[in-house]
């Protein structure tokens, strides 16, 4: 049961570096400084692969655990909860509580960053779109905003 826990500690603190780097990635999408995105993106995509390779660490730690147990192997966390005793089950459901809430909060921020890509998608589109008009113009949330098209006339002679 030492080692799952050690792992489960090790994936929410990736989890947490995983959240920090979304949140980033969004406060620097949000502000248009588009110098530090692919390094934002770079960071996010960084942290997704540590998750990925410890998934392999912990999927061993929780079979040996479900073995020690008396549990099938790929037992879920609540079934290690209700067989654990304490003060193993008490920290076992800390870390499922935290896991709960961190996931939802990386799902707000993942669903957020990609409403921001999104609109600057939409804002490339229409500005490559309007470049022989020139009238149009963008509003601070991103929008297009089209003026009165209307001719001008230039006198050269002044």
């Amino acid at each position: 049961m030492e080692k799952l826990t050690w792992v489960l500690w090790r994936e929410r603190e990736l989890l947490e570096a995983l959240l920090y780097r979304l949140e980033v990635e969004a406060v620097v999408m949000s502000t248009g400084r588009t110098r530090w995105l692919a390094h934002a993106a770079n960071d996010v995509d960084a942290a997704s692969a540590a998750l990925r390779d410890l998934e392999v660490m912990r999927a061993v730690a929780a079979d040996e655990a479900a073995q020690a147990a008396g549990l099938a192997p790929n037992a879920s966390l609540n079934e290690l909860i209700a067989s654990s005793s304490e003060p193993w089950s008490g920290i076992l459901t800390e870390h499922r509580d935290s896991f709960l809430s961190l996931t939802e909060e990386i799902a707000r921020v993942a669903q957020t960053n990609r409403a921001l890509i999104v609109a600057g998608l939409r804002a490339t589109q229409d500005t490559l779109l309007g470049i022989d008009q020139g009238s149009s113009t963008y509003t601070s949330a991103g929008s297009v905003a089209r003026g009165d098209a209307r001719s001008a006339v230039l006198d050269r002679s002044l």
